[in-house]
């Protein structure tokens, strides 16, 4: 096989396989490229020398099986037999669930959580998001500190294990996304450097030097970058990619980086006959984003919706430090602003950033689909201090609303792993950093983070105890029990309505009308012929609904947390503390 790398700065190259050293040779069609023909098989192992420096993973490595400072080994995307046949998923009338491989089961691997995959599928689950997969160093860690792009976390199961667990969701129905990172690369293990300019200091990011995306030798990195996506989208037969922070993706060139991806992404699209979405994390509340190539825009298909989120967690809870603090003033109206426009931040003024913010969606020509709405990611829970949930401080209730509001809302909805049962596990930040000096810096650096915001600096896990990773790890014995059981059986009734009343997944954001109380802390919206109204206080609220667009007054429950009566024909609601109701025009 012909074993390639990208080193324009080298003088000389060497590839090392057991075989022992074969000098490498420059590609005379494609300047900085070295290669060399060599006997290989699925599992042998590689690496090549620059210069007459040590041996080096390959960067395009499809497989490290001891760790990202290993030698490279050699995949054969042909050797796994694939069970299913698949058409795909798109993201219109989805219902996304976030997950960890390595803390979704107690084993951490992708067999195990393939084993749990129809507990997803009887929820009535479409897409499977997981958090990344690339390999860092140690055993256990978010993912978010990765490298080698192409190759799986061995640990988790390699290569094969994630073509299992796709092969499985598929069987099953479900679509699988996968979360990948090219804002930045892990700072332990990363070799790239050593290759070529990967890297530039044209731009700063808080990790340091940025990605190269728009300095001498981009080209190349970009193609690395959109090569290791489609590689995910083909090889692993993946239904979409969910991308990191792309705020943090300094580009000064007049054709982006994500305006490349996502035009790649489409013609692979066309080429397999199935859908594949990419869908963008991003702060700044700009429809852009998503909106098509053709009309100006970077051509994503989905963005997260931050807002929606911020809203709700400070109705639920109340809290209005740091960020929450633009919304805490008065969440409610907050809220309704979001279900209507999407964005809270729409060229409004946002005291936390100390200057105005985003820009308007056109929700006219907008679909609603194109935002990811949530009451909790890895991100909210895992960036607090102790990594709390919503359950650790929120009654069933309370919790039921904000299921409510997401399910029943106009975005596309997502879970976070455990959320469905009210799991009282945190998801605390965990990682396993073979190198003691940047062990001890992470330690000691979100220690100082929070005690500034006033936590004491020993309640704080340790990032690097394995108990905070153990903490992580879903209780599967929960659901089971109660009230987990009958949070679980709430979430699985409004996930089955949401798929039986085509009103609530109608794309017209423009439709959506709101109706809000902020002191006596009530919310109400339509969504075509259906109302879904939700009680935040500890006591008994009346809301009048008003008349219908068929009908004045009258109406009937279609799910309830407590039990409730239809309005009456004075279309009066008469709803329990901490609860929520679906309602049907008659």
């Amino acid at each position: 096989m012909q074993f390639e790398v990208w080193a324009p700065e080298a003088e000389s190259a060497v590839l090392r396989t057991a075989d022992g050293p074969r000098p490498m040779v420059r590609d005379p069609l494609r300047e900085g490229w070295w290669t060399a023909d060599a006997e290989a098989a699925d599992g042998d192992r590689y690496g090549f020398a620059l210069d007459d420096g040590p041996v080096l993973p390959d960067p395009r490595s499809r497989r490290q099986p001891d760790g990202p400072d290993g030698e490279s080994a050699v995949v054969d995307q042909t050797a796994y037999a694939w069970r299913n046949a698949w058409a795909g998923r798109g993201l219109p009338g989805a219902v996304l669930y976030e997950l960890h491989i390595g803390t979704f089961t107690d084993a951490g691997t992708f067999d195990a959580a393939a084993g749990r995959l129809g507990h997803l599928a009887e929820l009535g689950i479409t897409h499977v998001s997981l958090m990344p997969v690339c390999p860092f160093p140690g055993t256990h860690g978010w993912g978010y500190e990765g490298v080698s792009l192409w190759a799986v976390h061995e640990p988790y199961g390699g290569p094969a294990g994630l073509k299992h667990f796709v092969d499985t969701a598929h069987g099953l129905g479900l679509a699988v996304l996968l979360d990948v990172v090219h804002n930045h690369l892990g700072p332990s293990g990363n070799h790239l450097p050593a290759f070529g300019p990967y890297f530039t200091d044209t731009h700063q990011t808080p990790w340091g030097s940025a990605v190269n995306l728009d300095a001498a030798g981009s080209d190349e990195v970009r193609a690395y970058l959109l090569g290791s996506a489609l590689a995910w989208l083909r090889d692993y037969r993946l239904d979409g990619l969910r991308l990191d922070a792309v705020h943090a993706l300094a580009d000064s060139r007049a054709l982006t980086f994500l305006e490349e991806l996502s035009t790649a992404v489409d013609a692979l699209a066309a080429e397999l006959g199935r859908p594949l979405p990419l869908i963008a994390e991003s702060d700044l509340c700009d429809p852009r984003t998503t909106t098509p190539r053709e009309e100006g825009g970077l051509g994503l298909h989905a963005q997260w919706n931050d807002d929606f989120h911020h809203c709700l967690h400070t109705a639920l809870t109340g809290e209005s430090r740091g960020y929450y603090a633009d919304f805490a003033v008065a969440p409610l109206a907050a809220l309704a602003k979001t279900l209507t426009g999407a964005f809270f931040h729409d060229g409004t003024y946002s005291g936390f950033r100390g200057r105005t913010h985003g820009r308007p969606v056109d929700v006219a020509r907008t679909p609603a689909h194109r935002f990811v709405g949530y009451a909790q990611t890895h991100d909210q829970i895992g960036n607090r201090a102790l990594g709390d949930r919503l359950a650790a401080g929120l009654s069933p209730g309370l919790q039921a609303c904000a299921a409510a509001l997401v399910l029943t809302g106009p975005f596309t909805p997502m879970l976070f792993m455990g959320e469905e049962w009210g799991a009282r596990t945190p998801w605390q930040f965990f990682t396993d950093h073979t190198d003691p000096a940047l062990a001890r810096a992470v330690r000691e650096g979100r220690r100082r983070e929070f005690a500034a915001h006033g936590w004491a600096e020993e309640d704080i896990p340790d990032p690097q105890d394995p108990r905070t990773r153990d903490r992580s790890r879903l209780d599967w014995s929960e659901p089971a029990r109660e009230p987990h059981a009958r949070l679980q059986a709430w979430y699985r009734e409004l996930i089955a309505l949401r798929r039986a009343m085509p009103d609530l997944s109608d794309p017209d954001l423009a439709s959506v009308r709101t109706a809000y109380d902020e002191e006596a802390r009530w919310l109400a919206f339509r969504r075509g012929d259906l109302r879904i109204a939700v009680n935040l206080s500890g006591e008994p609220v009346v809301i009048a609904l008003g008349g219908g667009r068929h009908r004045t007054g009258g109406g009937r429950v279609l799910a309830a947390w407590d039990p409730v009566g239809a309005p009456a024909g004075d279309g009066l609601l008469h709803l329990p503390p901490e609860s929520c109701v679906v309602l049907a025009d008659d």
